[in-house]
């Protein structure tokens, strides 16, 4: 079974909505020791999931699934990877995380089907589009 190699440490920025990590976070995908790993770097912004606000009653953009979503922005704003692939390691997360099945379904189908709009966005941001 894959896994997160370190213990999540972020403090929050004064934007109220932004995160940054302060230690070294990774993902290993597919099973431990696979050698395929993630490495978000100290120093990575996250806003954990990007749910807008109108269903935060029942899906905070803070859940269970926090960890699989730094790692799914740093996915997104690396893009050294494709983005079906970032959104593959994410409900793959999700599931190591033991988020209910029909949560991390709902979220992954929702980046598949928005997700687009930030991998552009940080595209441009990066000046790569």
């Amino acid at each position: 079974m894959s896994r997160f190699t370190e213990p999540l440490v972020v403090t929050p920025l004064t934007d109220g909505k932004t995160w940054i990590t302060l230690s070294d976070f990774g993902y290993e995908i597919g099973t431990e020791g696979s050698g395929n790993i993630i490495h978000v770097p100290i120093g990575t912004y996250t806003d954990f999931a990007s749910i807008p606000r109108l269903l935060w009653a029942f899906l905070p953009r803070w859940g269970k699934y926090g960890n699989a979503a730094v790692i799914h922005d740093w996915m997104y704003w690396d893009q050294s990877r494709k983005r079906q692939e970032a959104d593959q390691v994410f409900l793959e997360g999700m599931g190591v995380l033991e988020v209910p099945t029909w949560k991390r379904h709902l979220i992954y189908y929702a980046v598949r089907c928005f997700g687009w709009l930030a991998w552009l966005s940080n595209q441009r941001k990066k000046g790569t589009s």
